[in-house]
Formats: structure tokens, sequence, C-alpha cells
């Protein structure tokens, strides 16, 4: 689709082609080849093969789903937090003021690393116990979420390691304690309002045009096309493409953090969400107290109804 978040044509569907980086292909040299294309031209990319079985994946939608089909008083006595933990309301984030008459047709669920309220950690910005709905309210879905949570941080650790091969570092060098050793990792679950119909014309949006902060984010959607990216933010106009649905994919974009580091030699787009319909999306901030402090350097080698789940590595 040409210029979608200008007029919300269907009639002109434009699909963006995107590198396709498969987790268990044996030859690295071919893995570390497609990505460091992907990152040099848009910053977008698909990761498949990743480990966690589709199964697993649908029992994540279906959690969530459950959760946003709470009664709207159950959901508001689980509000956000200081530390970011928890329930935010529909319109609650604007993303794109420029271009939005209100905030986003979405609500959202933060969870975090589990840090033990009584430990140091804690009195660092973004650390400190989850927010959980109760077990009589919905059984096992804290279960479910920290191990989700758990196995996406090591899908993101594993693509970390490409990006790293591809910049000419170390394989090792996200892992670093200084790196990735201790992150800030965050699961965001979103729901996007069904009711509300995306009408960019009129400032209205699911999501507004907005670029993730970090180093990365991997979403894996269902079978609904709602997602749109714009590969070159700087051009004149924008071209807003579609990204297909692919089935146990994530679809990958680079953060503020990587292009940053990279001096600007890896891309990153912008993205909103414009289809109508309900998202469910799970997203992951991942970031070290290092970092956050903000000790930023280029890195030594640079000079209807749908659902998502992300994971965004900052």
């Amino acid at each position: 689709m040409e210029n979608q978040n200008q007029n919300g044509d269907e009639a002109l569907i434009k699909v963006s082609s995107l590198n396709c980086i498969d987790l268990s292909n044996p030859d690295i040299n071919q893995s570390v080849s497609l990505l460091k294309q992907a990152c040099l031209d848009c910053g977008f990319f698909y990761v498949v093969n990743h480990g966690i079985s589709q199964e697993f994946m649908d029992e994540v939608f279906a959690q969530s789903k459950t959760f946003f089909n709470l009664p709207l008083n159950v959901k508001m006595e689980l509000l956000r937090n200081e530390k970011h933990r928890g329930y935010t309301p529909v319109l609650d984030e604007l993303l794109d003021p420029d271009n939005q008459v209100h905030g986003d047709y979405k609500e959202g669920y933060y969870i975090g690393v589990e840090v033990p309220e009584d430990d140091n950690e804690a009195e660092k910005p973004f650390y400190g116990p989850n927010v959980w709905p109760r077990d009589d309210v919905l059984p096992r879905w804290r279960q479910t979420m920290e191990k989700f949570h758990r196995e996406a941080l090591e899908v993101a650790k594993a693509v970390a390691r490409i990006i790293a091969l591809a910049l000419d570092l170390e394989v090792d060098f996200f892992d670093k304690p200084e790196m990735l050793g201790t992150p800030i990792a965050t699961l965001r679950l979103l729901h996007y309002e069904g009711g509300q119909i995306s009408d960019p014309s009129k400032g209205i949006y699911g999501a507004g045009a907005h670029s993730d902060y970090g180093l990365i984010t991997l979403l894996a959607t269902d079978d609904v096309m709602g997602l749109q990216i714009c590969k070159d933010k700087d051009a004149k106009p924008q071209i807003w493409e579609y990204v297909a649905p692919l089935k146990g994919a994530f679809i990958v974009n680079l953060g503020d953090m990587l292009e940053r580091w990279s001096n600007c030699i890896f891309k990153q787009g912008i993205i909103i969400s414009i289809k109508a319909g309900s998202v469910l999306l799970c997203r992951f901030l991942v970031l070290n107290w290092y970092m956050y402090e903000g000790h930023y350097r280029k890195l030594p080698s640079s000079d209807v109804e749908h659902f998502h789940v992300t994971l965004l590595i900052v």
C-alpha cells in the first residue's frame, strides 16, 4: 500500500519484502549476511525457527486476550505504577502528538524482570516487583507470562549475537555484563481497539508513528495485516508498507540505541498500527543499568482482530 498513512485507502496496498533469518541455519555466515543487508537497508527483518513452539505462542496470545476481556474496573485495579508495571487504558499513550488528535486506541500491560521490593536493585527505575492479576481471576496467567519472558529474552540474545557478527564484533559482545548481562527486560502486552477504525486523515491511529528505543524489537503476529513500516524515516513523502504476517515468526526492527551505536550505519525505520480490529502485542525492552545511565558510545567497529508478540532489546 502506497502512502497508506495519508489516506487509509486499502485499495492501494503495498506489502514490504523483508529478509528472513533462520536461527536454526547451520550456515552462520549466511545469517549474518542476510541480517547485515537488512540492517543497512531498513532495519526490519523476520526471525524464524527461534525455539519457541507455536503451541506456546498460541497460549500466550490466548492468555493475553483473556486478560483484556476482563471488566475495565478489574483491569484498573492493576493500573501501571511508577516502575512501569501493570495496566495502561485506551488513549493513555500518545506516540505521535504532531499528527494525532488524541491518544492511541490501545490498552496495554507491562511485565518486567521480577525484583523483590526489599532488593537494592529495586531502587532503580524499571526495576522492582511486577503487578499480577490474582490467581483466582486468571489462573496460571503469571506462570505463562514469566515463561514467555524468559524464552523470548533468549531469542533476543541469539539475534543480538548475529548483530554482533554483522558489526565485525566478537559473537559474545552483547553477552558481556556491561552490555546485556543484567538487562531491563519488559514484556508488554497490547490490545488495539477493534471498534475504532484508524483514519490517518483525521489523526486517528491504533498506534501513532514511532521508532523504538533500545537495541531491537521482536514482534509476533497472527494472520491479520495491521502493522505498517516506513523504511526511510527521512523520506518526503514517507512511504508506508504493510508487513505480511508470517506464522511462527518474529518481525524484528532495530531501535534508537543500535542505530546510534553503529554511528547510523545500521538503519532504523518507523512503525504505525493502522488496521482496524484488535491487536495483542508483547514487547520486551532490554536494557541494563549502565546503558540507562547514559553511557552511550559508538561500537568498536562502527565508524480486524490480530495479535502481536514483540521483544524489544534496548
